[in-house]
């Protein structure tokens, strides 16, 4: 069994980053995907700015 992390700050950055990756895995050999969004505040920012992680992990099969 093998993970693959991934990570962005738009969620289209990371749908991209998963779909390009995920070309290369059989769809059989993927096991689960999990999902997170986290968020914290700027506070070094004009404003306190809402900053947003989008990240997933694919279990998968080689």
């Amino acid at each position: 069994m093998r993970v693959k992390l991934f990570e962005a700050e738009h969620e289209e950055d990371l749908e991209e980053e998963m779909n390009t990756f995920l070309t290369n895995v059989h769809e059989t050999n993927v096991i689960d995907v999990r999902y997170q969004v986290s968020m914290a505040v700027d506070e070094y920012s004009d404003g306190l700015e809402a900053v947003y992680s989008f990240s997933a992990m694919i279990l998968y099969r080689e």
